[in-house]
């Protein structure tokens, strides 16, 4: 399949021409060809245009149909083969090893969504039968299931230009819900954006799904991403990226006459707490895994442990000795962006000025776009200080804030922003130590983890890819696991309705055979 800088519009691959995006080199900088259009407000009108008209054949299809459109999008990118992978390297920067398990990640989640459909629990079909002998009062006929919101804009991210992006998360959760899908690409991957594109316009051909259920628009300016937020047909949001961009859009959505929700992914610096047993065992197996957690992709994962919090003493000496030598071994990486690792030098830059700040360790000198890693030190009473320093820096960079006692660690930790994680590292001896800080980190994180980093994404049923803001717009949901439909459904209550109108989820035969909550009850469907 050649690239051609084309946008996808319902069933039409059309170019954009509203000025131009060019995909980069990640690792030179230089221009990738070809060209592509960007969207016109005219675009714009007719992807939600049909997304809209879509919505309700999509909706109405039997949840196997749907099931299979989401494994036809897996195997037609599967089928793109090298020149997907190839292409994401280019404009990503990241190693083909990364791109391949990102793009079976990016299967997987969709395999996963197809099975959620055919579980049907996402439906939640509750059934409360009347009871018109009640005293004092007789209970009417209620039955509840979910169902989806509407079309759906999806913002591809930077840093995960597959899992994350056109047919990411976001994506097939919505498809799964029922949500036609109106995707902007990331104007750091053109090539990659279009080539998946391409797969889904193919699977969703294949499958014969409504005109409209997809498309892609690339944007040349900021207005067809602010433009889709505030368009009315669309009814949520789904954004991975910085909080400055996700607030934009939050802020957008809020103003609308009728204002929708907007799933953003944003901001975090996902402390790691280092207890002191965990330290004087193993101090120096923890500054290796840390180091090794740090530049991980060049440290551009929203998971990143940007925040060390320890008590002060010859353990953590050994820890801070233990990282500088680990980072000293570990080369510079290639940044997703000229932009990002401008940013990035900008950030480490302030840190290393910052007058209560140690620079404590540095990673390899890189090249031209490359992230040297940076791991810096300050005291509790600095750090509680400066609410600068817990502003995230998207890389390869963690602050160390050294604390006097158990009681100044806490305090650290009452004053955190919400997080994506937490982290502990603790021994058996720690544990009466950490129990208590425990309910804190659940008002402050979306997932807490022991004796490990938080920069590892399991694609499960129990994963939660949220947290409290700034980490995430909306600290009640999640981006990654099964869980991730239920931002793009809604439930619905239906009262004394003929059973015959009713959807087949509730009807009394059960003729999908569901697991429903009858009258309170989970009841398996009967053989």
């Amino acid at each position: 399949m050649t690239i051609q800088g084309e946008q996808i519009i319902g069933r039409q691959i059309a170019r954009g021409t509203e000025g131009a995006i060019h995909g980069i080199e990640a690792a030179t900088g230089q221009t990738l060809q070809p060209a592509f259009g960007g969207a016109t407000q005219a675009d714009l009108e007719r992807a939600c245009q049909l997304a809209d008209e879509a919505f309700d054949p999509y909706r109405a299809l039997p949840a196997e149909r749907r099931a299979a459109f989401l494994e036809a999008i897996a195997d037609e990118i599967l089928a793109l083969g090298d020149e997907l992978i190839e292409r994401c390297c280019a404009e990503s920067g990241l190693p083909r090893g990364r791109i391949e398990g990102e793009r079976g990640r990016t299967m997987g989640q969709l395999r996963l969504f197809a099975s959620v459909l055919r579980d049907g629990g996402y439906l939640d079909a509750r059934v409360d039968p009347a009871m018109p002998e009640r005293q004092p009062l007789p209970r009417v006929d209620l039955r509840l299931r979910n169902v989806p919101v509407g079309p759906v804009a999806v913002f591809g991210a930077s840093n995960f230009p597959l899992a994350f992006s056109v047919a990411g998360g976001d994506t097939a959760s919505a498809l799964a819900a029922g949500c036609p899908v109106v995707a902007k690409a990331h104007s750091a991957h053109p090539g990659t954006s279009e080539l998946v594109g391409r797969a889904v316009l193919a699977a969703a051909q294949r499958c014969d799904m409504p005109e409209g259920v997809f498309s892609l628009l690339f944007d040349s300016s900021r207005r067809i991403g602010q433009g889709l937020v505030a368009d009315h047909r669309i009814k949520a949001v789904g954004f991975t990226g910085s909080r400055g961009g996700g607030t934009a859009l939050m802020k957008i959505a809020a103003s609308r006459p009728e204002p929708i929700p907007v799933y953003a992914e944003m901001s975090s610096i996902n402390p790691v707490f280092l207890f002191p047993q965990a330290l004087e065992a193993r101090a120096e197996g923890i500054a290796k895994g840390f180091a090794a957690s740090l530049v991980l992709g060049a440290g551009q994962f929203c998971t990143n442990p940007g925040l060390v919090i320890a008590v002060e003493g010859p353990a953590l000496d050994r820890f801070v000795k233990a990282t500088g030598e680990a980072l000293a071994a570990l080369p510079a990486s290639v940044m997703l962006t000229p932009g990002i690792h401008k940013a990035f030098e900008q950030g480490v830059a302030q840190l290393a000025g910052h007058a209560g700040v140690e620079t404590v360790a540095r990673g390899q000198e890189g090249g031209t776009l490359r992230g040297q890693a940076a791991f810096f030190a300050v005291d509790a009473e600095g750090f509680l200080a400066d609410p600068v320093l817990q502003e995230e820096v998207f890389g390869a960079s963690s602050l160390l804030v050294r604390c006097r006692d158990a009681a100044e660690m806490r305090r650290v930790a009452e004053r955190l922003e919400g997080q994506l994680t937490a982290a502990l590292h603790i021994e058996p001896a720690d544990h009466e130590a950490a129990r208590p800080l425990l309910p804190l980190l659940e008002r402050k994180a979306g997932r807490i983890l022991v004796n490990g980093f938080g920069t590892g994404v399991e694609v499960s049923h129990a994963m939660v890819h949220g947290g409290p803001f700034p980490a995430t717009a909306d600290g009640r949901s999640t981006s990654v696991g099964s869980k991730a439909i239920e931002r793009f459904l809604r439930p619905v209550c239906y009262q004394d309705m003929p059973d015959d109108l009713l959807p087949p989820a509730l009807q009394n035969a059960n003729p999908e055979r569901l697991w429903r909550r009858v009258d309170g009850v989970l009841t398996q469907p009967s053989a």
